[in-house]
C-alpha cells in the first residue's frame, strides 16, 4: 500500500515542461517577473520605508544581470502564450493548501475581533505594534549582516569558489562568466531580494492587524502547536510546490527559477525560495506570517538562518558545507543539475550516517528527518549514486575530516 499518491502530487493541467535553468529565450519573461518583483516591494513595504528602495535596487540589478550572464534572444513571454498558466499556477497554491494555514488565519481573526469588542481592556496595541516592527527589522538585519559576512568571505576566497565549480556541472557556466565577483554578488543580491519578498507578508500582517499584551502566552501556545503540525505537513506540502516548481514552466519561470540562477552558496538561502516564490509560499502557503510576532520573528530566524547554513554546498569557504548534514541530506544534488529529490532530501536513517548529528535532529518529526522516502516512493529515488558519492569526496576535500 503506498502512502503517497502520485496522481495527486504529479497533477499538472497545463503543458508540463520540466525546467531547472534559465534560457536566453526567458530573458522577456525574467524581465517582466523582476519588474514584477520591484512592484511587490513597493505595495508592501510602501514608499517611506528604506526595505522597498533596497528591493527595488535589487529587482534591477536582476533586469541587467540577465543579459550579461545569459545573453538574450527575442521571443514571445510565456505569460503571452499561454495566460492560462497564471491561473493554473494560483490553483495549484491552493489546492495544496494545508488546515494549518487557515487555523493560523482563524486564530489571528479570533484575537483581532477580542481585541475590538473589548476595547476598555489594556491590550496595548501600538505597542505591540512597536515590539512587532522592532522584531522584524532585527530579524532582516541580522540575517542581512550574516549574509553580508558570507558575502564577504566568497569574494576573499573567489578563486578558491571558481577552483570547486569549476569540479562540477557549473564548469560550462563559470568558465563563460568574465568575473567570479559578479557571480558571487548575484548571490548575494538573490538570497537579499528573496528574503525581502518571503517576509513581505508578515510585513503586511504586522502593520495591518493587532496584537494584544493580554494575549501572548495564549497565542504563542497555540502558535507552538500549529507549528509543530505545520512540521509533520510541510515536506509533503513542499514536495508537491516543488515538483510543480520544476514541471510547470510558469511556475520555473516566474516563481522558483531565481533560486537555481545563482552559484550554490549560502548567500542564495531564504528558505529554498526564488524571489517570488517566497510570497506566494508564506502568503498562500505557510501559517507563520500570521502567528504572534514572537515566534514569527523566532522561526525565521531559524528557518532562514538554517537555508544560509544548509545551502552552502561551495567546501572551503565560510560558513563551511558540513559532511555530515550532506551525508544525510540530498538537496545539494538538486543544485549541481539533478531535477530529483523535490522533497527536503533528508534521510536519517540511512547508512552512513553520523550519529551525534542524527542526534541533532531529534525534535524534527519523522516526515522531516526522512523525508526523502516521498521521493523514493513517487520518483524511484535511489539514495546512493555515484554523483552524492562525488560531492561527499570534494567536501572532504576542501573541508577536511570533521
Amino acid at each position: 500500500m503506498t502512502e503517497y499518491d502520485k496522481s495527486k502530487y504529479h497533477r499538472i493541467y497545463g503543458e508540463s515542461k520540466r525546467r531547472i535553468v534559465y534560457k536566453k529565450t526567458d530573458a522577456f519573461d525574467y524581465a517582466l517577473m523582476s519588474l514584477l518583483c520591484a512592484v511587490v516591494v513597493w505595495f508592501s513595504y510602501g514608499r517611506d520605508n528604506p526595505i522597498t528602495y533596497i528591493g527595488i535596487a535589487a529587482s534591477l540589478w536582476m533586469l541587467v544581470a540577465f543579459p550579461m550572464r545569459h545573453g538574450w534572444a527575442p521571443a514571445v513571454p510565456l505569460v503571452v502564450r499561454r495566460p492560462q498558466e497564471i491561473l493554473y499556477s494560483i490553483l495549484y497554491k491552493v489546492e495544496n493548501l494545508k488546515w494549518v494555514y487557515f487555523f493560523g488565519i482563524a486564530v489571528l481573526l479570533l484575537e483581532n475581533y477580542l481585541i475590538r469588542i473589548t476595547p476598555t481592556w489594556p491590550h496595548h496595541v501600538e505597542l505591540m505594534r512597536k515590539i512587532a516592527l522592532w522584531l522584524f527589522y532585527l530579524h532582516f538585519g541580522a540575517i542581512t549582516a550574516y549574509r553580508t559576512c558570507i558575502y564577504y568571505a566568497h569574494l576573499r576566497k573567489r578563486a578558491l569558489v571558481r577552483e570547486v565549480l569549476l569540479q562540477t556541472v557549473w564548469k560550462k557556466n563559470i568558465e563563460q562568466q568574465r568575473s567570479m565577483a559578479v557571480e558571487i554578488t548575484h548571490a548575494y543580491l538573490t538570497g537579499i531580494l528573496t528574503h525581502i519578498i518571503l517576509i513581505a507578508p508578515w510585513y503586511i500582517v504586522i502593520t495591518h492587524f493587532d496584537f494584544s499584551v493580554l494575549f501572548v502566552v495564549a497565542t504563542l501556545a497555540i502558535n507552538f502547536f500549529t507549528q509543530s503540525q505545520h512540521l509533520k505537513l510541510l515536506n509533503a506540502w513542499y514536495y508537491r510546490d516543488h515538483w510543480l516548481s520544476h514541471n510547470s514552466e510558469f511556475d520555473f519561470i516566474y516563481l522558483h527559477g531565481s533560486h537555481h540562477d545563482a552559484i550554490p552558496s549560502g548567500l542564495i538561502g531564504v528558505a529554498g525560495n526564488g524571489h517570488l516564490e517566497g510570497f506566494t509560499r508564506h502568503g498562500l502557503g505557510a501559517p507563520i506570517p500570521f502567528y504572534n510576532p514572537l515566534m514569527a520573528m523566532f522561526i525565521y530566524n531559524l528557518e532562514i538562518k538554517g537555508d544560509i547554513d544548509a545551502h552552502q554546498y561551495i567546501p572551503g569557504v565560510f560558513p563551511g558545507a558540513d559532511i555530515n548534514r550532506q551525508t544525510v541530506a540530498q538537496h545539494s544534488m538538486h543544485h549541481f543539475g539533478r531535477l530529483k529529490p523535490y522533497s527536503f532530501g533528508m534521510g536519517a536513517d540511512k547508512p552512513g550516517a553520523n550519529e551525534d548529528y542524527v542526534r541533532k535532529l531529534k525534535y524534527l518529526p519523522e516526515e522531516l528527518k526522512n523525508s526523502i522516502r516521498i521521493d523514493e516512493e513517487l520518483d524511484d529515488f535511489e539514495w546512493n549514486s555515484k554523483m552524492h558519492a562525488d560531492y561527499l569526496k570534494l567536501v572532504e576535500k576542501y573541508e577536511g575530516p570533521q
